[in-house]
């Protein structure tokens, strides 16, 4: 068969990598084409647009870059025209694969929708967006087939794809503090200063920045030269695992990164600070429905990591939470309450089950 999946961003990728090994041991001879990144591409797609061309974050900046996100929105409507697949599999990144969904299903095409956008936080009249336009949803967040059953919607829970990746980077040396600063420029930019000041203030420590993918070494030294800094610190591009791998502890820009961090069992603080205009309207959508940023506090409905936000996540308030849980009666009940969250997110096997729902 032939198959077409978009995604849109780092974690598209690498969900979007097994799911296309997965299918390729399923279906030997199937074609896959993709918009994604290097490792969909090295599983054995061929990937016709790569997710840098396509992140933007944040109300104001997706506003500003409206003429190309359509254009783009154009350009792979007329990809997959001319590609003609039997299954249509959106990863994620809601803005552009709900709209792709509701144009894919007037022309008729097969739809999957893998890993569920977060609209039980910010848009739940998008449920109707999936009942009308999807075929199957195939959901990685144990809530989340609850949260689709109260809507009207048949969800799959497939277990969450990161199990697999933790399970092969198990029983290494923790030597650091990881810092993970966002993988757009601007959550960088606004990131990664405060918590090079922060860690600044605890000198005893190793320090490792986990690059994204897609960002040059360039960008990150440009912020490095004029922060201030911790006497030892690395970056390491595009090895964000192997760095929680080997992490200690860790800060952490909120987004899927938070939950990567917690399923490597590595104490962390959450951080988010964005635009004022963002701030304001994302609290205005989302206030009433979640009570946490972070995916960890939210799949087990209480505080189990600090969330720092906006004038929270400051120098003086990061220090304090890090030396917490680099040390004591803070770090170690974070460790109890991460094993707990692995267990709740079932067990490893999410692309084989979601390939084998895909081809039905």
């Amino acid at each position: 068969m032939r198959y077409y999946l978009i995604a849109g961003e780092a974690s598209g990728d690498l969900h979007g990598s097994r799911l296309v090994a997965a299918l390729l041991r399923r279906d030997p001879d199937a074609e896959i084409r993709a918009w994604g990144g290097d490792l969909m591409a090295q599983a054995g797609a061929k990937v016709v647009k790569h997710f840098r061309d396509l992140a933007f974050m944040g109300f104001v900046e997706v506003v500003s870059n409206l003429p190309t996100i359509l254009a783009n929105f154009g350009e792979c409507k007329h990809d997959i025209e001319a590609f003609a697949p039997d299954r249509l599999v959106l990863i994620d990144y809601p803005g552009f694969n709900l709209r792709m969904a509701k144009w894919a299903r007037r022309a008729g095409y097969d739809i999957s929708y893998y890993i569920s956008p977060q609209i039980w936080a910010w848009h739940t009249s998008r449920v109707k967006q999936v009942r009308a336009n999807v075929d199957r949803m195939l959901v990685i967040l144990p809530f989340e087939k609850d949260f689709y059953a109260e809507h009207g919607v048949e969800a799959t829970f497939v277990g969450h794809p990161l199990l697999d990746v933790v399970e092969s980077r198990e029983d290494q040396p923790r030597t650091h503090v990881a810092l993970l600063p966002g993988s757009r420029k601007q959550e960088i930019t606004r990131s990664l200063p405060i918590m090079l000041s922060a860690a600044a203030r605890l000198p005893d420590h190793d320090y490792v920045i986990a690059g994204a993918p897609g960002q040059d070494g360039s960008f990150y030294r440009n912020l490095i030269a004029t922060a201030e800094t911790p006497p030892r610190l690395n970056l390491v591009s595009g090895d964000t695992y192997g760095v929680l791998a080997r992490a200690k502890a860790a800060l952490v820009t909120s987004g899927t990164a938070t939950l990567e961090t917690a399923l490597f069992g590595v104490p962390q603080v959450v951080c988010y600070r964005g635009s004022q205009l963002n701030y304001w309207l994302a609290r205005r959508l989302v206030a009433s429905r979640i009570k946490f940023i972070s995916l960890v506090n939210l799949v087990m409905d209480r505080e189990v990591v600090p969330e720092l936000i906006q004038g929270d996540f400051n120098r003086d308030r990061v220090t304090q939470e890090l030396k917490k849980i680099i040390a004591g009666p803070k770090r170690d009940r974070q460790l109890s309450d991460l094993a707990l969250l692995s267990q709740a997110l079932g067990e490893g096997g999410a692309a084989e089950r979601a390939a084998a729902a895909i081809i039905g």
